[in-house]
Order: C-alpha cells, then sequence, then structure tokens
C-alpha cells in the first residue's frame, strides 16, 4: 500500500510542516512574537526546529527587509568567538591583515540569531552583556563605539535556569535574553505530525525520480509513528533521505528505514503481533469456509495462490487442523 501524496500541499505555518494542535499553538504564538521588538529565547530539544522559528520571526517581523544573521555561540573555540561577534581592526592582532566586520555588526538594523547561546563562554557572556546595555560594539584592536540597533533571538537546547543555578550562565544576561520565551516542542509529542513529516521528507527526496521507492510499505510506518525520535525532525528527516536513496524496493520497508526493531518496543510490538493474529484467524475463517480450498480461498481473501501459501508458511498453519 503506497500512500504517496503526490502534487498535495502539506499544511504548515510560516512555512513549517505541522498540523497538530500542539503547532497550532507554536504557529499563533509566532505570530503574536513578530510583532514585537523585543528579544526572544527560544528553547527546545536539538533538532525542534529553532532556526526555523527564529527565521519565521524575522521574517514576519518590522525588520523582515533587513538581515538575518545568525552564530552558533557553540561552534567557536573561546578565542575566537569574541572575533566573530565583534569584529576587529587590521593589525589587532598577529595574522589581522585587514579589518573584519563581525557578525553583530553585520545585523544591523535587521536581526542577530544566537544559536546555542548556552554554550557561550563566560568571557563572552559577559561582552554581550555589555553590548545589550550600552547598544554599542567596539571591535577588537578599535577604539570607537560603534552604535548597534538589532534584535536578539537566542536559542538553546540547555536549560538556562539550571544553567544559572549552576553558575555556568549569567543571571543578567539571562534576564536580558528571556524577555519573550517560546518553547518547539519534541516531535514525539506533536500527534500526526510524524507521518506527515515523513511524507513531506519522502517527497523532497524523490523528487528527482531517479529513485525506486514510491511510498511506505504500512510495516514502516508503524514503526515511523511509534519511534520516539531522540534526535526528533532532524534525524526523521535524514533517516527519510537516506531509506529513500539505498532502498531497492517499491516501498520502503522497515529494514530500509535503519532503526531499532520492533521488539524493543513493547507497544510497537503488540500492534504487529495484533496484524499477525488478525491475518491467521481470517486465513483460518476463509479455509474453513471453503472446506480448505486453497483456490476458493485465495479468491476470497482477493489474493493469489502463491501469495496465500506463503502466508500459510509464514505463520506456521501447515500442519494446524483448519
Amino acid at each position: 500500500m503506497s500512500c504517496k501524496r503526490n502534487n498535495k500541499e502539506f499544511p504548515s505555518g510560516f512555512g513549517i510542516i505541522g498540523a497538530s494542535g500542539i503547532m497550532q499553538n507554536l504557529f499563533d504564538l509566532l505570530q503574536k512574537l513578530a510583532k514585537e521588538d523585543c528579544p526572544v529565547l527560544i528553547q527546545g530539544e536539538t533538532g525542534t526546529g529553532k532556526e526555523l522559528v527564529a527565521t519565521a520571526i524575522h521574517k514576519n517581523s518590522s525588520r523582515a527587509t533587513k538581515p538575518l544573521v545568525a552564530i552558533n555561540c557553540g561552534a567557536f573555540p573561546k578565542e575566537l568567538i569574541q572575533a566573530e561577534l565583534f569584529g576587529y581592526e587590521k593589525g589587532a592582532f598577529t595574522g589581522a591583515v585587514q579589518r573584519k566586520i563581525g557578525r553583530i555588526e553585520s545585523a544591523q538594523g535587521g536581526t542577530l540569531f544566537l544559536d546555542e547561546i548556552g554554550d557561550l563562554p563566560m568571557a563572552q557572556q559577559i561582552n554581550l552583556l555589555r553590548f545589550l546595555e550600552d547598544k554599542t560594539i567596539e571591535r577588537i584592536g578599535g577604539l570607537e563605539k560603534i552604535p548597534i540597533d538589532v534584535r536578539i533571538i537566542s536559542a538553546t537546547h540547555v536549560d538556562l535556569r539550571e544553567a544559572v543555578r549552576n553558575k555556568t550562565f549569567r543571571e543578567d544576561l539571562y534576564y536580558r535574553l528571556d524577555v519573550l520565551e517560546i518553547k518547539t516542542p519534541p516531535l514525539r509529542i506533536r500527534e500526526g505530525d510524524i507521518e506527515l513529516l515523513s511524507y513531506y521528507f519522502f517527497n523532497k527526496s524523490s523528487e528527482k525520480g531517479i529513485y525506486k521507492a514510491k511510498g511506505f510499505h504500512p510495516e514502516a510506518i508503524l514503526l515511523i509513528n511509534n519511534y520516539q525520535w531522540p534526535g526528533n525532525v532532524r534525524q526523521l528527516m535524514n533517516c527519510i533521505r537516506h531509506a529513500v536513496v539505498v532502498s531497492e524496493n517499491n516501498l520502503l520497508s522497515f529494514n530500509d528505514l535503519g532503526l531499532e526493531r520492533p521488539n524493543k518496543d513493547p507497544v510497537l510490538q503488540t500492534l504487529v503481533e495484533a496484524r499477525a493474529i488478525s491475518d491467521q484467524q481470517l486465513i483460518q475463517n476463509s479455509l474453513r469456509h471453503t472446506s480448505n480450498n486453497i483456490s476458493h480461498t485465495a479468491k476470497t481473501l482477493g489474493i493469489s495462490r502463491v501469495s496465500l501459501y506463503r502466508l500459510i508458511n509464514k505463520y506456521n498453519m501447515v500442519n494446524q487442523e483448519v
């Protein structure tokens, strides 16, 4: 059975795919936050789309025509993050052969997105706080105070309140950043969205038309819907892309997904077992009704004789009295 949704639009808000109630609430909140010009703190697990949310806020704000500049605060060594944020003058240090404009200055008039703000080193937390208070920066090696007008959007998978209690994040900076707050929900609680996103990523991955798979096998969908997705939407996207590329089947199979086998998931195992029991009962009832006539039974079930023999062998019904 294939349920590929060709040439159909997928329900979304602000360019974010989702139809669940919790995502509709997120879209409503996004609409409100975009109208304001205050700092926003986006909190959520890794892979839940925090950058998509930041982009949506910027594109629907009064600053939409100005730059959206992003920096991952955990992606740079602590000795380089200041130069990336604030820039530097020519000759400020060895290797500074020309002036560099930092990310903050590059976002002038627009939005600065500070991703993984919880990973920002303490020394740079102080510098960032000073900028938020003064609305000016000084490039490394420079003396000029440069006025900056940007909106700050921060994102983190870290519990910043806990980080404040553990003295790894400055409390005064936290309150500067957490004026408006939004939380991106984990995929596992977005009822109905897992399957929706699976078809969306399938369509995106197979749009070139060079891959064999044309949809999902029902057991693959069963697994997808019952998997916990610890890596959230990003993990699901990568899983579907991988399956489309490597599959040699007309329908993506359980094995194509490369996920844990269902016997590690009690709920999923129960569903698979229930289907097997249902199939066996249906075959047994049909055989009784036709006095064990294989041809008539296969016709009644709408399958071929070969398929019926395969199912009888699969469920070890050969020696069962039917």
